[in-house]
């Protein structure tokens, strides 16, 4: 899955504007066939059955490594099979259905306990192998707050035999984003609906009764019984599809002809007759990842040719009629990764078919069901003839990140949620940086990824209340909140430091090995490190322990001595030194240690750091600098003098440090200014030195830091005026330099460092770029032809307009978020726009539309926009608090409640902020979002103590840079 914070991240927190917007010596594995006795790879020299294989799997689930609480499942009984048959009735917004869930008797039992949540439960029977009856059950009791529903049967099933559980259900289609639910659009003038399913993580059991834990694996069939005039899609393809005939599906079985007896033949002239389509059995896989939807979808057809096998293997897209022709990029990008994927694990895609499907409403940004990927429409689609680099980036990670889990997370998954990252981790590494670097090198995606994911972890891990990248997850109030930036970001960067430290091409031979011995089983953190060490003969537990395992991560303090360097290593935090209990943690730190004869760099990549501190001899006359290529996930001091020469060496246009030492070193200095380790004015000079740069993710990087200064002192205007003015002094020139039309020939770079030239120059209220963006937008409105407004300048021009325009504006803006076919990259830019106005009618009309009309997950999209304007700040905090109740309760379960919870107080700045949110929270059930909470309360209480520690400090060194550049 990938979070909607990635669909977000391109929304910066700006007074105006925003930034731009993952072996030869082994015999490959595919699966050949999927029949009723379907055979799997289970390692790299056993084939066992279905059977088996569930039956070795229940061994682990009861093994001492997992002992069962009170959350957990007990496993006298495990599931090998689910026989699924569920009817859609779009019309009445209701499903029903029966499952046959086929069950090992491990321990004798008459009870039979299993996951459910927000179904009706029909009939429930159980029929014996051994004693070759069927008996229904006796009594039935749920436990709402557990999920759980138990079954008491009178007579006990006996241990080591076979049972089938049978048990019909019903449910309502709503727009909860979750378990199977409602999805709408507009289509010719009339709203229509779809269904969908997001079972991840413990959703499924509000769909069907299952056993919905990631462990216990087990195959499915799925029947789905529908409209005839809707398409049915599942994990696998189907095959048989048929208009509904009495007696055409008799049965034995009494629920399942009584869900068939519903269904009437009597068709009303508006109406189609029922179809029941059938699916092929899936290999074994978990709940969270089984998928179906039920709609009037188009969709579009590509193909690959797998390189292990020649395999052709048909790729689809399906989403609405009135948004697919936004969708062939999205599929294009599958037909790419796919045999990308292949080659690099040397594992065959194992099903018959992947498909996507784009849906209008979706909690998280996208979701990795095995064969039928599914995700929101700014996930996966682009408008193929106004397509922004950002929303092609955005797009491009997207699919790739989720074709990735079909390795990481489907084919291997983690055996439970405290191993989330080896899902997520991965798939934002090969899907986010290593593929993409492959199909756009020029993007420079590993560069990318300092800013996009190691930055974003390593703020968040900097806070007291961060939690290991490995985390106890006991129940569902903690499985949601740990889909965050230390399972996808910190878990992607301490992979990508240690593939750096090991070589990439002996990193992935031993991922390789991994995927290999663990092929449709599920897997822990040792399992990972024994394929790589096989490969790399490294010590590979010993170096990522304390990574993993442990809060936080290390500050490297450099001292100069007349013989060398001392590095030393205490757990950083944003808020300044960390006390004592919270040092205890000593990390192996492969330190990257770069120095210089003056002309050539040389990276000693053994030197690592495993004791509290250790001396370096070498000669600090000379260029040299820690965490070259900044691979390694921590930050490092040097003296205000040090930091100043390294920036100036790295300035040079022939300096022995590379793209990733300037970007991660402008990072480094302006986070150590924030926790008071050095001086604002310190990391200004930094930037001030970088500013004839001509890379954009240097400029990225330095445009991200200058917008937070902005939007830590935005209640202090003599300070952010100083600001603006410096901003306008480094990206102005650029501007100019510039201008304003694209070319298709140019570099991605060059297209990039306009749209965020042009964007900061605007944020900072250049009068020159302002009125031009005003004027063509005015343009755009007396002629609703946008054609003047280059796609990838359309957000900025939006805000623009909107901020210092009025109610025709805001108006203007509000029509395009309205229209149906707007491309996805419109809509957000719309929704951010309309938060943007200074008018306080326009801003009250935000608040009423936002409770009124808004889709569930585009809330966020408001939310993130009032927090960029300074003057809506504290006026959406308080709609927030406000309207609480309700807001709650539209997300009470959703991925999106902890996004919204932190990012309406994170950026609150006042000494008392901190005890108002205190207070606000007091008498409220956080158990859903108690870590974001907490996090945020961090936020806000660092953010005072920079306030306080550093003003006197920025003030004066912005005033003599004002006189300096003569300003």
């Amino acid at each position: 899955m990938l979070s909607i914070l990635r669909s977000v991240s391109c929304l910066q927190i700006r007074s105006a504007s925003t930034a731009k917007t993952t072996c030869t010596t082994y015999r490959k594995h595919t699966l050949l066939d999927f029949g009723a006795s379907v055979s799997l790879s289970l390692n790299i020299n056993t084939r066992t059955s279905t059977a088996r294989y569930c039956s070795s799997l229940a061994k682990m689930a009861t093994s001492p490594q997992n002992i069962q609480d009170k959350f957990r499942l007990p496993l006298d009984v495990t599931p090998t099979h689910y026989d699924i048959t569920i009817k859609t009735d779009l019309d009445k917004f209701t499903f029903e259905g029966l499952v046959k869930i086929h069950l090992d008797v491990k321990k004798e039992t008459s009870s039979v306990a299993f996951n459910v949540a927000a179904l009706e439960l029909g009939d429930a029977s159980i029929y014996s192998d051994a004693l070759k009856i069927s008996q229904g059950a006796a009594t039935r009791s749920i436990d709402a707050d557990a999920e759980w529903g138990t079954l008491q049967f009178p007579t006990a099933l006996p241990a080591g035999s076979k049972a089938k559980l049978s048990i019909g259900f019903s449910g309502e289609l709503t727009g909860a984003m979750m378990g199977y639910y409602k999805s709408s659009f507009e289509h010719e003038g009339t709203k229509k609906f779809y269904a969908l399913t997001q079972f991840e993580p413990t959703a499924a059991r509000r769909a069907f009764p299952c056993w919905d834990e990631p462990l216990l694996k087990a195959t499915f069939s799925v029947t789905m019984i529908s409209r005839n005039d809707t398409v049915n899609i599942s994990n696998m393809p189907a095959i048989s599809e048929e208009i509904y005939q009495p007696k055409s599906d008799a049965t034995d079985d009494a629920s399942l002809a009584k869900l068939f007896s519903s269904l009437s033949t009597d068709v009303q002239p508006t109406e189609a007759p029922w179809k029941i389509t059938r699916f092929m059995d899936t290999p074994p896989m978990s709940t969270y990842l089984v998928a179906y939807a039920n709609g009037r979808f188009a969709h579009l057809e590509s193909s690959y040719t797998s390189p292990i096998s020649g395999k052709v293997r048909p790729l689809r897209i399906y989403t609405t009629p009135d948004v697919i022709h936004q969708a062939q990029y999205a599929l294009d990008v599958k037909a790419k990764v796919l045999p990308l994927y292949e080659e690099i694990f040397d594992i065959e895609y194992p099903l018959p078919k992947l498909d996507t499907l784009v849906a209008h409403d979706f909690d998280a940004g996208a979701m990795e069901n095995w064969g039928l990927i599914t995700g929101r429409t700014s996930a996966f689609l682009l408008d193929p003839a106004r397509a922004d680099m950002a929303a092609k980036k955005r797009v491009t990670v997207f699919q790739g990140h989720e074709v990735a889990h079909m390795w990481f997370g489907d084919i291997t998954t983690m055996a439970w949620w405290d191993y989330l990252y080896l899902n997520e981790g991965f798939a934002t590494l090969m899907g986010e940086v290593i593929v993409v670097d492959r199909i756009y090198p020029e993007w420079k995606a590993d560069s990318e990824f300092i800013s996009e994911h190691l930055n974003d972890a390593l703020d968040l891990d900097a806070k007291e209340s961060s939690h290991p990248v490995e985390v106890h997850c006991p129940d569902a109030n903690q499985i949601n909140q740990i889909f965050d930036s230390l399972s996808y970001a910190k878990a992607a960067s301490v992979l990508r430091m240690l593939s750096n430290y090991v070589g990439q091409e002996k990193f992935l031979k031993g991922v390789s090995l991994y995927l290999k011995k663990h092929l449709y089983g599920n897997s822990i953190t040792r399992d990972l490190w024994a394929g790589i060490e096989e490969s790399t003969k490294v010590d590979v537990p010993k170096i990522m322990e304390n990574w993993i395992t442990k809060i936080g991560f290390p500050l490297l303090t450099v001292t100069e001595t007349k013989d060398g360097i001392i590095v030393r290593q205490d757990r950083f935090l944003e808020s300044g030194p960390a006390p004592d209990k919270d040092n205890e943690t000593i990390w192996t730190i492969p330190l990257g240690l770069l120095t210089s004869d003056g002309t050539k760099p040389s990276i000693d990549r053994e030197a690592i750091l495993d004791t509290r501190e250790k001396s370096f001899a070498i000669d600090t006359s000379k260029p040299f600098k820690l965490n070259a290529g900044t691979y390694g996930v921590f930050r490092v001091l040097y003296s205000d003098e040090r930091f100043a020469s390294i920036a100036a060496e790295a300035a040079k246009g022939d300096s022995v440090f590379s793209l990733n030492d300037r970007i991660g070193l402008v990072y480094d200095v302006m986070v150590l200014s924030k926790a008071g380790f050095t001086k604002v004015s310190t990391a200004l000079t930094v930037v001030d030195i970088f500013r004839d740069e001509k890379e954009f993710l240097v400029w990225d990087s330095i445009s991200r830091n200058l917008a937070t200064l902005v939007s830590t002192w935005w209640e202090h205007p003599e300070v952010v005026d100083n600001l603006n003015q410096l901003r306008q002094h480094l990206f102005v020139p650029v501007v100019k330099r510039l201008g304003y039309t694209y070319d298709s020939s140019e570099s991605s770079d060059i297209t990039q460092l306009r749209t965020q030239a042009i964007g900061e120059a605007a944020s900072a209220g250049d009068a020159a770029v302002v009125e031009e963006l005003r004027s063509r937008f005015a343009e755009y409105m007396a002629t609703n032809d946008n054609s003047n407004i280059p796609a990838d300048l359309l957000r900025t021009t939006m805000i623009v307009a909107v901020k210092y325009g009025g109610r025709a504006e805001y108006e203007f803006v509000k029509q395009l978020y309205e229209t149906p076919t707007t491309p996805p990259s419109a809509s957000i830019s719309a929704m951010v726009a309309m938060s943007a106005s200074r008018d306080a009618a326009c801003i009250e009309d935000t608040f009423a539309y936002m409770l009124s009309s808004v889709r569930n997950q585009d809330l966020i999209y408001f939310f993130k926009g009032l927090q960029m304007n300074h003057l809506t700040r504290r006026s959406s905090c308080q709609f927030f608090k406000e309207n609480y109740d309700e807001i709650y309760k539209r997300y009470e379960g959703n991925f999106s409640l902890k996004d919204v919870i932190s990012t309406c107080f994170e950026y609150l700045t006042r000494e008392d902020d901190y005890e108002k949110i205190v207070a606000f929270y007091k008498d409220k059930d956080t158990s859903k979002y108690n870590l974001a909470l907490s996090q945020t309360l961090d936020s806000v209480r660092s953010s005072t103590g920079w306030l306080k520690r550093s003003t006197g400090d920025i003030t004066a060194w912005l005033e003599e840079w004002s006189k300096r550049a003569k300003l």
